[in-house]
């Protein structure tokens, strides 16, 4: 919905809302035509109701408005005697259209003096229970967001477990575009697994979708920079939920759709480009921050097996098993191209005049139907290079190399998933582009060369018309040879390089799809942890970005707790005392 039919659709609530209330307006000692002026009529309802005049400002608020509503419907029904139970379940369940009975067949009288204090202790609670949605809901908006590391795209800089505070303010806390939706939860409803707010994702004309506000967002006092770790609306987002297996492809509005965590590595203007796993923004390499722990792909060989206790001592628990096949087998290219392929999408590391050396997906079926030899002294493992080095000189570790593709990458940006290589490039995740991230107000050529790159940018992003006739571009009908971009755009992607579902796989992340920035790490909990063991005690309390290694300021806030406590105790008493 635009700003302008946004504008006409207030107008029409308000007269709805002067329609139906002008007598009661009367009645209470004001004039009947201000129940019809915009913002004011609610200002006067305020003082009818004997609420305070901020309350205007909430209605005005996407989803705390759907709070308040039937709050100022219960209110006002009780500014004029009609308290029952029967009257509050009607202004309810009728949207506050009982309102319009009372209005206009009821003889009933304002009561200037009515008392505010709940008559039952039932509805104390429930009032007290709306006041505390209500302010939870604005500070997670426009404040402060909870947030959960739920992948090891981030290892080792974030840890999955980790529980982060996201500040709105830093980049500017961007209004809701979805007006109807459960408060303080995302896309679904926990427990009964339901879709949280009100969209229609199998019908784009349905008149749910005209609900959504058009994209807005305050001024934030920081831009994003290259190696801000950043929480965005995953852009390529298809899933109903990111926890459930998808049945289909769902459509959803922007704020609704999957949030994710990255490390932003481009912004608007850079060129970027990665040679072997190093990211080079403008031509020269981008140095992470000290406290960032980018993990990449090792091959791992041991002197004898397997070592479970090195494993353990390193912190190795991300690892691939390597398989060895026949190579004449493998070299048949039936096999070959039911495993690369249609299978398991497995890689090629090494082969001799015997066998191959290969990785990949491989089931139960895969591994017994081709005879396939599990290694007893190689992995593939994902490292910090800090850890490489030491894993060198450990007499029990044969050799250690980093991995690096060669071959082209099936899915890579702007390549399509399809079990084809890009006939577009010869890029992979260890090697790709450049590429140009898209600057608001920026202006590129536009030719079939360089379309298939901002192809999404031109129709879902910036909701433009786009066909190809022969070797023209049309974009909203008529021919361009150029694209000036609306928006900004940036390049996300993890630490972990070589586990991390990106943006060398989605593409680039609009500004209208950024959420905030994680500042705090409150929480830290270690799933495979044993008793108090589970909670990361040295990342409690800690910041996420800032020079040098992390540390917590767990024990200062104890302090401080325990200061707290002895300071009320000793003013309690000093009162008690002052009483007497």
């Amino acid at each position: 919905m635009s700003t302008y039919q946004w504008l006409v659709f207030i107008l029409i609530i308000q007269l709805i809302h002067g329609l139906g209330t002008w007598k009661l307006y009367q009645k209470a000692g004001r004039k009947s035509w201000e129940a019809f002026v915009p913002v004011y009529n609610s200002i006067v309802l305020m003082k009818i109701i004997n609420r305070p005049s901020w309350w205007t400002f909430l209605l005005f608020i996407p989803v705390i408005n759907l709070i308040m509503f039937p709050v100022v419907w219960v209110e006002t029904l009780r500014s004029f005697g009609k308290n029952t139970t029967l009257d509050t379940f009607l202004g309810i369940f009728t949207l506050g259209f009982y309102i319009y009975f009372v209005n206009y067949t009821q003889n009933v009288t304002h009561i200037t003096d009515r008392s505010l204090v709940a008559r039952t202790k039932t509805g104390d609670t429930v009032s007290s229970l709306l006041f505390a949605i209500i302010v939870a809901t604005l500070v997670h908006t426009y404040v402060m967001q909870p947030f959960t590391i739920p992948s090891s795209s981030l290892e080792k800089s974030l840890l999955i477990g980790d529980f982060l505070f996201v500040s709105k303010f830093h980049y500017g806390p961007r209004t809701p575009m979805t007006t109807v939706a459960a408060p303080m939860v995302h896309d679904t409803i926990p427990f009964v697994k339901v879709k949280s707010y009100l969209y229609d994702d199998n019908n784009p004309e349905s008149w749910k979708n005209k609900l959504q506000l058009p994209y807005f967002r305050f001024p934030g006092f920081q831009e994003i920079k290259n190696n801000d770790i950043v929480v965005f609306n995953w852009p390529r987002d298809t899933l109903f939920h990111m926890y459930l297996p998808a049945d289909r492809r769902y459509s959803k509005p922007i704020d609704k759709k999957t949030n994710y965590v990255k490390r932003c590595v481009g912004i608007p203007g850079d060129s970027l480009q990665i040679k072997n796993g190093d990211v080079y923004i403008n031509g020269k390499q981008l140095i992470l921050p000290e406290r960032a722990k980018p993990q990449y792909c090792y091959d791992l060989k041991f002197k004898s097996t397997i070592d479970a206790e090195l494993m353990q001592q390193y912190d190795i628990n991300e690892y691939n098993r390597v398989f060895s096949i026949d190579r004449s087998l493998w070299e048949n290219n039936l096999v070959k191209d039911y495993l690369i392929k249609e299978k398991a999408k497995v890689v090629e590391l090494s082969k001799d005049s015997t066998s191959a050396t290969i990785i990949g997906a491989i089931d139960q079926e895969i591994y017994e139907k081709l005879k396939l030899r599990l290694s007893e002294n190689f992995i593939q493992a994902n490292l910090t290079a800090e850890k490489a080095e030491m894993l060198k000189k450990d007499s029990r570790i044969e050799q250690v190399s980093k991995y690096i593709k060669t071959n082209t990458e099936d899915g890579i940006y702007p390549d399509l998933t399809d079990g084809i290589p890009s006939k577009i490039n010869n890029w992979n995740s260890d090697n790709f582009g450049p590429i140009y991230i898209p600057k608001a107000g920026q202006t590129v050529d536009l030719n079939l060369k360089s379309l298939p790159y901002y192809k999404i940018i031109i129709t879902e992003y910036e909701g433009n018309k786009l066909k190809v006739v022969g070797n023209d571009i049309y974009v909203n009908d008529k021919i361009a040879t150029k694209y000036t971009f609306a928006q900004n755009y940036y390049w996300m992607m993890g630490d972990n390089r070589n586990n991390s579902l990106d943006a060398r796989y989605f593409g680039y992340t609009p500004e209208n799809h950024i959420v905030g920035k994680p500042v705090f790490i409150w929480m830290s909990w270690d799933s495979n942890g044993k008793g108090l063991n589970k909670i990361r005690w040295d990342r409690m309390f800690t910041t996420v970005n800032g020079e040098g290694q992390p540390e917590s300021y767990f024990k200062y806030f104890l302090v401080l707790l325990g200061l707290y406590f002895v300071g009320e105790y000793f003013w309690k008493k000093r009162k008690a005392k002052t009483n007497e």
